[in-house]
């Protein structure tokens, strides 16, 4: 499942994947694959992300039902 939310709240900040990874401490070919699904982060970097862009882990990675 994509995460829309995290791509939004990072374009929101104007930050690009590049600068969120560095923040993050992890490669911009993560942050892509975290925002189109195909990569699930430990719960310390989605901390670090949330963090990088002022969200909590509830709006950025809770997934709503359905």
């Amino acid at each position: 499942m994509k995460n829309l939310k995290m791509k939004s709240a990072r374009a929101a900040k104007d930050f690009s994947q590049e600068e969120l990874a560095q923040a993050t401490g992890v490669t911009r070919q993560t942050i892509g694959m975290i925002e189109s699904g195909k990569y699930n982060p430990t719960l310390s970097l989605c901390v670090a992300i949330c963090k990088a862009l002022d969200k909590t882990l509830d709006e950025l990675f809770w997934e709503e039902e359905t």
